[in-house]
């Protein structure tokens, strides 16, 4: 099985570059997308369809902002927007869809803000998230993290770490919510089976960041240790463009 998540940071702004080509080569089973930005009612059914996949959609209520989608070709058992809490749901961050051997979170997690005027926000997004996780793990769920954590880990995980101590996306306080799920039954997979590796998932549109491979790791896979085992690969596909973000895919082994 093969699930694929990118920040497409604009779906209305992919369509128009025709940048989802690439689909049909990579095939997952799931494409989670997050930073729609957009209302179902601005796009056509037909631009809303990829391929033969059946799609979900979870916008905020601001236009122009966030917004989540899945597209499955195999119907979930069970599909639910949000996490329940209004102010972040307002925001259309998460959509959670049951399947046979675990509950998948396609999540857009919030960015601390100019100034980090919402890294309270974002903080509190994490911990709320965590608990809802924690009940699933103890009824015996397998789960699956993906999207834009809007977080670098460690410092592997970010071309100038130094120079980001202080900025959103690498502070001490966010670093340590990637550290607690990690203590609370998660592994990130990627980290898992390349431990070494200096890959990225996002770059600036300035500096010829992109080109210069000056980079940030922010998009993941947290992933059940019951179910970490089965992984086979995590796949960063820097040759795929669009967006600022690249697209990562995770295989599980059947």
């Amino acid at each position: 099985m093969k699930i694929t998540t990118w920040n497409v940071n604009g779906y209305r702004a992919i369509l128009r570059k025709d940048a989802l080509k690439w689909i049909s080569d990579v095939d997952p089973d799931v494409l989670c997308i997050q930073e729609t930005k957009l209302q179902l009612d601005q796009i056509t059914d037909e631009e809303a369809t990829i391929d033969s996949y059946q799609s979900t959609w979870h916008s905020a209520e601001r236009k122009g902002y966030s917004g989540v989608a899945s597209f499955f070709k195999k119907q979930p058992i069970e599909i639910t927007p949000g996490i329940g809490i209004e102010k972040f749901d307002a925001e259309g961050r998460v959509i959670k869809s049951k399947h046979e051997e675990f509950s998948l979170f396609n999540i857009y997690f919030p960015n601390g803000g100019q100034g980090n005027k919402r890294v309270a926000f974002k903080l509190e997004f994490y911990e709320e998230l965590l608990e809802i996780c924690d009940d699933l793990h103890k009824n015996g769920e397998n789960i699956i993290i993906t999207g834009d954590f809007n977080t670098a880990h460690q410092e592997i995980d970010l071309a100038n770490p130094k120079q980001n101590e202080k900025n959103t996306g690498f502070l001490p306080e966010e670093r340590a919510w990637v550290d607690k799920y990690l203590e609370h039954g998660f592994v990130d997979v990627y980290r898992l089976l390349h431990p070494e590796s200096e890959e990225y998932t996002w770059w600036t549109y300035r500096f010829n960041a992109r080109q210069n491979n000056v980079g940030w790791r922010l998009d993941y896979f947290l992933v059940s240790e019951k179910l970490a085992g089965r992984a086979k690969d995590v796949v960063i596909h820097q040759e795929i463009m669009g967006s600022d973000h690249c697209p990562v895919s995770l295989i599980l082994k059947d």
